[in-house]
Order: structure tokens, then sequence, then C-alpha cells
């Protein structure tokens, strides 16, 4: 099959976006202060239509986060807390009979939103987390033999926390596959501490959030997005690095084509939003750690304790980057 190939973005559309993604971004940082790496992570993986999982202790803000983005692009929220007696038709919903129509009636559940918070989803069972794979793969989930699909556009934001294991279900690789990208958001600095603690009267922060574009807009900047342009030694600087993960007994567990092709949409999104209508090696190089890490399991070990972030730089540095 032949590379199908598009002109790529020219400057005013280069411009459009990133004027969109830097309002997006400058938006929720009015709550989210002083992480405007994590909120860029959170929209390119927002507009590459992926999900993200965020790694982190309790109260560090990704409620805020979650609902902020949702906010800025005029969707709708919807938050769900996994917990070990959650079901999956608690996620995706379930049939009711209508007495007055003599039918079953679909509820949906709070997956058919446009931006879902699953909370500590490694608390549910692991039949409660394969309910949010369908969503996540397919933006659809079916009941009772009927497909239902999801809001457009649609994405979920996974949270866990590292450090405390006690009744939960640790997500398998092949949902954890699922995620686009995974960050940890940390603590913030102390200007920004301080400031949260001046504005700590206010309840909820993000209420003063107001959408900076109609929603819509995500959906029709896929175009553009896809036709950043990628050069064939770029592919294979992409390709080198997933073959070596797989052969050189680094891993037990290397890069997957679905990881390598979110690897490339990432780097898209990135490239347009610094105005370029290119994808670069840097490109990459910058976003791989949160794109890869979550997807690969280091040699020697099953456990996630041997620093996957750090195995996939060290696999960054000693592979050859195309001039």
């Amino acid at each position: 099959m032949r590379h199908r190939t598009t002109s790529p973005p020219d400057t005013s559309q280069l411009d459009g976006f990133q004027r969109t993604f830097d309002a997006l971004c400058d938006n929720v940082e009015q709550v989210v202060r002083g992480k405007r790496p994590v909120v860029q992570l959170a929209a390119i993986c927002m507009f590459a239509g992926g999900h993200l999982l965020v790694e982190d202790v309790p109260g560090v803000g990704k409620t805020v986060l979650s609902k902020s983005l949702a906010r800025s692009i005029g969707g709708r929220f919807g938050r769900i807390q996994f917990t070990p007696d959650l079901l999956p038709s608690d996620v995706i919903g379930t049939s009711v009979w209508n007495q007055g129509s003599g039918e079953f009636t679909f509820h949906p559940g709070p997956v058919f939103s446009n931006v879902v918070l699953a909370d500590e989803v490694n608390r549910a069972s692991p039949k409660t987390q394969s309910a949010l794979l369908e969503a996540m793969a397919e933006n659809q989930v079916t009941v009772d033999g009927q497909t239902h699909r999801l809001q457009s556009p649609f994405m979920v934001i996974a949270t866990q926390n590292p450090l405390e294991h006690h009744g939960t279900y640790p997500l398998p690789e092949s949902q954890l596959d699922r995620f686009l990208i995974n960050l940890s958001i940390g603590y913030p600095d102390k200007a920004s501490e301080v400031d949260l603690l001046l504005n700590s009267h206010l309840s909820d922060p993000t209420e003063s959030i107001t959408s900076t574009m109609d929603i819509h807009v995500i959906s029709e900047y896929s175009t553009l997005i896809d036709s950043v342009h990628v050069s064939t030694s770029v592919a294979e600087y992409l390709v080198s690095l997933a073959t070596t993960s797989r052969s050189g007994g680094d891993f037990v567990l290397g890069i997957s084509p679905r990881a390598l092709i979110g690897l490339l949409s990432a780097s898209k999104v990135l490239a347009a939003a610094q105005g370029r209508p290119f994808v670069s090696p840097d490109d990459i190089k910058q976003i791989a750690v949160h794109v890869l890490a979550h997807r690969v399991v280091p040699a020697g070990t099953r456990s996630r304790s041997a620093s996957p972030a750090d195995a996939i730089r060290e696999l960054l540095d000693r592979t050859p980057v195309p001039a």
C-alpha cells in the first residue's frame, strides 16, 4: 500500500492552532498554577485524541486539572470514584425497564462525557476497569447488544496513587497501553503554593474558568495535526527505538506498534503547537518518556520499581538521531 501524502499545514493554519493551544493552556493555568509543562502535556493528549494517566499522591490538583480542562473546551465533565464495589454498569450505564413504553431504556453512565475523571482507577476490580477499555479504544460502549457512541471529543483522565497499593488492582499492561500519556503533577513551587493558600476560601476554583473555544474546534484541528509532515528519517528513527527495545535485552516488554503511533501523534501536536509543519527528532525526545515509560517493562523485574522512565532515557541516549 502506498503511503498517503498530504500538504503540510501553512503558516496561517499553524498560527491559529498555536493561539488556540496557548489560550487553552493559559486558561487552565489560572487554577493549576506553576505547572505549565503538565498543562501542556494534558493539552497535547487531548488534541492527539488520547487518554491521560496521572500517577501522583492525593491533593496535588488532579481533579482541578481535569475539571478546568473540561470547562476550557466548553465540554461536559464526568467524575467516577473507583472503589472495590463499583460495577461496570456504574461506569457505562445500564438498561432500565420503562413501564410506560413497555421496553428497556438505556440510561447512560458518567462515561458519556467529554472529559471523564476515573479517580483511583486501580481500586476497582479488573472487571470494572475493563469496562473502560472499549470506551477508550473505540469511543463507544455496548450494553445488551446495543452499541452507543460516546461524545466527541472524548478523553479519560485516570488517576492512581503510586505509594499506596493496599487493596488495589494494578492495571495490566494491556490497559496501560490504552493511555497515550502518563505524567505526575508534583507539588507546587513556593510562590504558587502561597497563592493557593491566599485563595483557599474559594470552594471550587474551577468555577471561574470559562471556555476559550468551541468544543468542535478540537475535532476540526485533527486534519491539521494529521497533515504535519513526518520524514522517512524520522519514521526510521522511531522504528529504531522500538526495534532496540524489543531485541536489546534491556526490556522484558518493549515498545509496541501502538505506542509508536501514539508517540508520533503526540509529536505532531507538539510540533504544531510550536509553529512547525514537520516533526523533528527533538519533538520525539521531548515527549517520549511520557508516552512510552508506562508501556514498557525493563529487564530483571516485572515490577515498575526499576524506573521505566530511566530505561527509556537510556534508550534515547544510545539510539542515533537522524540529521
